[in-house]
């Protein structure tokens, strides 16, 4: 059960990890963590990569897609539940293209270098025509969220939002009017930032889902792994 957001311009999301299940989704399995899928035309971009790689792979070839196509991955932030299944894309992918935060750790970029093409984000940056990196925010856990440009406005996809997803929204506004968000929002609770989106999406690590479902009834839609919209 997949549902369909917009159409018609080239960019589709699926998620494919996460610890819940979107719909009748009962062959796909879940895990603590978060991944998405992006098209864009005929590149494939996989955000962040949950924690169980081999999970993550049954879950692409489930949703009709092969790890082997991969061909960009972009990591949010250094937690297991982001990053762990990233050998087996490393392992499988080919002459992948990978974006991690400047502040990951050394010996991480140093291995993701030895094998693939490291790219380190710092600030906010165009990666491809229609997809843009936040660049690095937060102080503790510094963290990148994705911000993509569709027909309505340009949505914006998060892995945990530990720097508050409220500042995220800030920066990714930055791009042009936001239509709205999908992702893990963590602890978040400064709801009059979601004031205005026409889709809210939380999955994962979001701790406030019943509160945003109730104060955004019409707007909100609880994600899980097998959820897909058209951009």
């Amino acid at each position: 059960m997949f549902h369909r957001l917009l159409r018609g311009c080239g960019m589709r999301l699926t998620i494919v990890y996460d610890n819940e299940l979107f719909g009748e989704s009962p062959d796909l399995e879940t895990g603590w963590g978060f991944s998405c899928l992006i098209e864009v035309g005929e590149l494939k971009i996989l955000f962040d990569t949950g924690w169980k790689g081999a999970a993550l792979v049954r879950n692409l070839e489930k949703l009709d897609f092969n790890v082997e196509d991969i061909d960009l991955v972009i990591l949010s932030h250094q937690h297991w539940d982001h990053v762990g299944g990233l050998p087996c894309v490393m392992n499988q992918g080919r002459d992948l293209k990978i974006y991690v935060p400047a502040s990951f750790s050394a010996n991480m970029k140093r291995d993701i270098a030895s094998e693939h093409v490291l790219f380190e984000v710092l600030d906010a940056t165009k990666i491809v025509d229609g997809v843009y990196s936040t660049g690095e925010l937060g102080s503790q856990i510094k963290e990148q969220s994705i911000v993509l440009e569709g027909s309505k406005g340009f949505f914006v996809v998060t892995g945990c939002a530990h720097p508050g997803l409220d500042v995220i929204l800030d920066a990714a506004g930055e791009f042009g009017l936001l239509y709205g968000v999908l992702g893990g929002f963590h602890g978040f609770d400064k709801y009059d930032a979601l004031t205005g989106l026409d889709l809210i999406v939380p999955c994962h690590c979001t701790q406030h889902k019943k509160e945003i479902m109730d104060l955004f009834p019409d707007n909100t839609i609880f994600g899980g792994a097998g959820y897909r919209i058209e951009l």
